[in-house]
């Protein structure tokens, strides 16, 4: 696996080093028009590159996690997510345990972030906690515990920051060129030829330059959805979990509202779609979302080879993990798929979704510091904490209580 891992970073290292390049030709061009020295905008386009990648790199997650509103949870605010994560931390063999987020919003999906597996995160939301059993919030878990194993975490977060690069100085210069500074900078060329000429490829450039950028970004992301895939099934030793919980997500009808364009490709399933529809298969940022579930549901067993046999079973040619990966794991011995665990048995049963709904619930009250007053004839209340009152009254059987004593 660690070839495998090895290789994807090989290309994403070229892939990035694309988008610098992009990056670097936008600035010349942007310098060579406005400033009549292409030198003075390739250090610009540097110097704002190297501040939004070292803001990236140390406050890239922090930054995330504030804009997503997700809030951290400890083991005794959800026992059975906190044990879920802790098992997936010791299948993949993370040295650290990854801390857990929560965004409240009920479209079901889940990301990673951090710099490396020492400062990384798990976040879901809670529509996936209460949407999903057991099983298959493990098959999430383990897909997002992957991506942080395989480092893809911090290489999305670079990426992020240059595409973010990109197309910011690509709006401001449209902007600037089309309402005001073209004049000027046809007086200032004088008109020659050479200088159009220049214009021309500077106007294409700002133009095409995000649309590259953004297609490589996504195509790095693409390449690792498989290989995450492939080490939930590894790590849960279920990949029907996985491919029930993608099937669940993709079937949602609700838009995440917390989610952005350059965010999107960090996600388990695409969080954009049509509002009111289920997520397409035609997805730019993420492989089509029933070819995944395809090829999970297609493994005799819950090795990499197996994962890789179905892979090529499904598209046809060569598979996606490297025959030095698949000779590893093989000397590892197979490796069995297990049984469903209960709670998945108990799937059809209405109870089991209420409960679900309910825990989720009453976690977001505690995590949004929400007071709760209990009243005798069963009716619970839950105060804001910015409600500024000392009483309440409940509405159902009149009693009065008093808010200052919780």
């Amino acid at each position: 696996m660690w070839e495998q891992i090895r290789a994807n970073r090989t290309r994403s290292a070229f892939l990035t080093a694309a988008m610098g390049i992009l990056l670097l030709l936008l600035g010349y061009f942007l310098g060579l028009y406005f400033f009549e020295s292409g030198i003075g905008g390739l250090i610009i386009a540097l110097v704002i590159w190297g501040i939004m990648t070292l803001v990236a790199y140390f406050q890239g997650d922090n930054i995330l996690l504030a804009l997503s509103r997700a809030k951290k949870i400890k083991r005794d605010d959800h026992p059975k997510l906190y044990n879920i994560v802790e098992e997936m931390k010791i299948a993949s063999g993370l040295e650290k345990m990854p801390d857990i987020y929560i965004i409240d919003d009920p479209a079901p999906n889940a990301f990673a972030t951090g710099r490396d597996p020492q400062k990384a995160a798990v976040v879901i939301t809670s529509g996936l906690l209460a949407k999903l059993n057991r099983d298959e919030l493990q098959g999430v878990v383990g897909h997002e515990v992957a991506h942080i194993k395989n480092r893809d975490v911090m290489l999305m977060a670079m990426c992020a920051v240059m595409l973010g690069t990109i197309v910011i100085l690509a709006w401001y210069a449209t902007r600037v060129l089309f309402f005001g500074g073209m004049g000027r900078g046809r007086r200032s060329s004088g008109g020659g030829q050479a200088q159009m000429i220049m214009l021309a490829v500077g106007i294409v450039l700002m133009i095409l330059a995000p649309i590259a950028a953004q297609l490589i970004y996504f195509a790095i992301s693409r390449k690792r959805e498989y290989l995450a895939d492939s080490s939930s099934a590894l790590y849960t030793r279920y990949p029907e979990g996985l491919a029930s919980a993608l099937e669940k997500i993709a079937a949602s009808t609700k838009q995440l509202k917390s989610a952005n364009q350059a965010t999107a490709p960090m996600y388990t399933v695409n969080p954009f779609r049509k509002k009111g529809k289920a997520a397409s298969n035609l997805t730019s940022t993420h492989p089509p979302i029933q070819e995944r579930i395809r090829i999970l549901r297609a493994m005799s067993g819950a090795s990499l080879a197996d994962y890789d046999k179905a892979y090529r079973q499904a598209r046809g040619g060569a598979g996606v993990l490297p025959a030095s990966a698949l000779t590893l794991d093989e000397l590892g011995g197979a490796a069995a798929l297990r049984a469903p665990s209960a709670d998945s048995k108990l799937l059809k049963e209405m109870p089991q979704k209420v409960k679900r709904a309910r825990e989720t619930s009453d976690l977001m009250w505690r995590l949004n510091e929400y007071k709760t007053i209990d009243c005798p004839c069963g009716t619970k209340l839950r105060l804001s904490p910015r409600f500024g009152v000392t009483s309440v009254r409940c509405p159902h059987c009149g009693r009065t209580h008093q808010v200052k004593e919780l």
